[in-house]
């Protein structure tokens, strides 16, 4: 049997990424994190069963990007130094 894969080249890079990877990859703790998801300011994450959540790591990934670039625009603004 031939099995088929689609769409390898973007979908193979987002992965699931279960608090203590998330914890580690932004450097928050789990409240700060909940607290953030809360107020609309980080993803949400997706269930994956009944006791169980991941984030979807491209979600992650956009949401550092957006925290990099919001610093440096608040630098080039004279802002945080």
């Amino acid at each position: 049997m031939v099995t088929k894969i689609h769409n390898v080249s973007k979908e193979s890079s987002r992965r699931f990424l279960r608090l203590p990877e998330v914890k580690h990859t932004v450097g928050l703790g789990r409240s700060a994190i909940y607290q953030k998801i809360k107020e609309g300011g980080f993803p949400a994450p997706v269930s994956l069963g009944a006791r169980a959540v991941a984030w979807l790591s491209d979600e992650i990934a956009a949401w550092m990007d957006a925290r990099i670039g919001a610093s440096h625009s608040m630098r080039s603004k004279g802002g945080a130094k």
